[in-house]
């Protein structure tokens, strides 16, 4: 709804909707980034290179050498070696076309071979004459229908186009010279532009980031410099070991290569190296060119297949092994963050925005972890859940899902206890159903629905141990480490007294009020029954029925109450009702939510 607002000059304005105003200013972000793409482009490169030669600065400041001589140290030595292998890629290019007429004859033998045992199956010459076939029936001109009479052709003009062959003069040297320099000016200017902006990043970074403080956190200073110093220390470590394994895996491929054959193996590698900075495709991308080149350079298939072999071997081992080791597991973002950044950083900024749209996504997601008004950015495109572990719950048996209940359950319960999960993630979960029931989100039926879910998630834990897999201990573990955890009692039978050895459970663990605490009851009675208690739950009673619930039969009557700050009343005067009907049963209280009262507890 658009409401107004009065200007301090008295002229009335609009306030558009929060959803309006956001979409408005993404579009303004997506068109500037899009048309500012020279400037921007320049920009992020050099932000994300100072991240990574950060490090490097730091640590010669650590010898005591000055901030000026540090940086130009390690901005001329990053020149010298992109320079340096620049310089390697164009002689590897230069042979790699001086070479490429002697394979282009025995590329067209094995197309020759491939060509030929295609046609003696006879399929391609089938397909042809079947498309020719086809061909003639669609040029061939409709029939005339019966009866009509037939249409008459008109004659051919006598006049005919003359052809005429434009031809253009042979480039001159100096020509050839401007197309040379023409190509090179833009990313030559571009190179430049980013020196200098990395420059002075290095040169400026106290003052940027005092800056950035104003402009952010000035009211928190502490806070903004706590945020800022550990957003640095993760991007600057992030992408500093992702530029080392990218690198690594270059010089592997590189060194494959080189053992198997392929020519220009320092170019591929190089290639690999680049492309590896492209998520889940680059890899792929980057063995195309060296595969055509060994089926180009090989008579046989071997090269082919030792190449092929080299790009399916390394490139897991290093994106399942030895990423997620140096990593941590993860990089923060999620796969599908992923694929839908790579795809629109290379719409706004070409093949520079596929190389840099992972480490521009990471930097997006670390604003979000440390900057409130931007946390939608983590919840987006961050790899941690959405949910918290007791929202899941909740929200699986709002779906009434009792199947994927139960699949958190066994995740939770691979490092956690039975009796963990019920405190950590099923309770709260209810204490979340109660605060929507309490503001009127679910009813009493959507609440037995709850409830259903809770016993069909019992059911189906009902082979899962109270106590997590113990891990193996190391060979080293001393006795107080291998020592085992304290377990939670089970009484046997045997070890009851007799009072309590009746075919009737001993226990009942009695709704307080609502259906949701009726699947807290069930949960509690669940646990008493793993640890050799007989126990039962029942649901909400109606105070007239209770002469029905076999009080009288029972040692203990368990209150379960999720919302006992707002059932005080009801619960007192249910306890008063049983003591009627059982004098000698002993209650006790299950508060869930931690407000039960003094009074109330004394009551019981």
């Amino acid at each position: 709804m658009v409401s107004p607002r009065v200007a301090s000059r008295g002229s009335a304005s609009l306030v558009l909707p929060s959803a309006t105003q956001s979409a408005i200013l993404a579009t303004v972000i997506v068109a500037a980034l899009y048309f500012g793409r020279s400037v921007f482009v320049p920009l992020a490169l050099a932000v994300l290179l100072s991240f990574v030669l950060s490090p490097l600065v730091v640590w010669l400041r650590k010898l005591h050498l000055p901030r000026a001589l540090a940086v130009g140290v390690v901005v001329a030595g990053s020149v010298v070696t992109f320079v340096a292998l620049g310089m390697a890629m164009a002689r590897q290019v230069t042979d790699l076309g001086t070479d490429l007429p002697r394979y282009e004859s025995t590329l067209r033998q094995k197309l020759k071979s491939l060509r030929t045992g295609v046609a003696q199956t006879g399929i391609v010459d089938k397909a042809t004459s079947t498309l020719k076939e086809l061909g003639k029936e669609l040029e061939q001109p409709p029939r005339p229908a019966s009866g009509a009479k037939p249409t008459s052709t008109p004659a051919p003009d006598s006049t005919r186009p003359i052809p005429v062959e434009i031809h253009t003069p042979p480039d001159r040297p100096l020509d050839i010279y401007q197309k040379i320099v023409s190509a090179l000016l833009a990313p030559l200017t571009t190179t430049a532009i980013v020196i200098i902006l990395i420059i002075f990043i290095l040169l400026q970074r106290d003052d940027l980031r005092d800056r950035v403080i104003r402009l952010v956190g000035a009211r928190d200073i502490e806070l903004t410099t706590t945020a800022l110093n550990d957003a640095a220390f993760r991007l600057s470590r992030l992408f500093l070991a992702t530029a080392a394994i990218n690198v690594g895996f270059g010089a592997v491929i590189a060194a494959g290569l080189w053992m198997i054959g392929v020519p220009s193996p320092l170019l591929w590698g190089i290639v690999a190296a680049l492309m590896r900075f492209v998520p889940y495709v680059g890899a792929v991308l980057a063995a195309v060119f060296p595969l055509l080149l060994a089926a180009a350079v090989d008579p046989g298939w071997t090269m082919v297949a030792w190449t092929f072999a080299l790009y399916v071997i390394v490139e897991p081992a290093v994106g399942h092994f030895l990423e997620p080791w140096v990593h941590g597991q993860t990089t923060g973002l999620s796969p599908l963050a992923i694929v839908v950044s790579a795809i629109l950083w290379t719409a706004l900024w070409g093949p520079i925005g596929l190389l840099l749209a992972t480490p521009l996504t990471m930097c997006l997601v670390v604003l979000g972890r440390h900057v409130e008004g931007l946390a939608f950015l983590d919840v987006i495109l961050g790899d941690r859940p959405a949910l918290t572990p007791p929202e899941v719950f909740y929200q699986r048996l709002l779906a009434e899902s009792s199947a994927e209940a139960a699949e958190q359950a066994q995740q939770v319960l691979k490092e956690a206890s039975l009796i963990e999960y019920y405190d950590k993630v099923a309770l709260p979960g209810l204490k979340l159903a109660s605060l929507d029931a309490h503001r009127g989100a679910i009813d009493e039926e959507r609440m037995s629905e709850l409830r259903a879910g809770v016993v069909l998630l019992v059911d189906d834990l009902s082979d899962a141990a109270l106590q997590p897999p113990k891990p193996k201990p190391a060979a080293d573990a001393t006795v107080a480490e291998i020592a085992p955890p304290a377990s939670t009692t089970v009484v046997q039978e045997d070890e009851l007294l007799p009072a309590w050895r009746t075919k009737e459970p001993p226990v009942l663990c009695l709704a307080a009020r609502t259906p949701l605490d009726a699947a807290a009851a069930e949960i509690l009675a669940d646990l008493l029954r793993r640890q050799g208690i007989g126990a039962r739950a029942a649901a909400v009673p109606q105070l007239s029925d209770l002469a029905n619930l076999g009080v009288d039969v029972v040692q203990i009557v368990w209150i379960s109450s999720v919302d006992a700050a707002q059932s005080h009343a009801h619960i007192r005067y249910l306890i008063r009702r049983l003591r009627r009907t059982a004098p000698n049963v002993m209650f006790c209280g299950g508060f869930w939510d931690g407000a039960a009262s003094d009074t109330l507890v004394e009551g019981i």
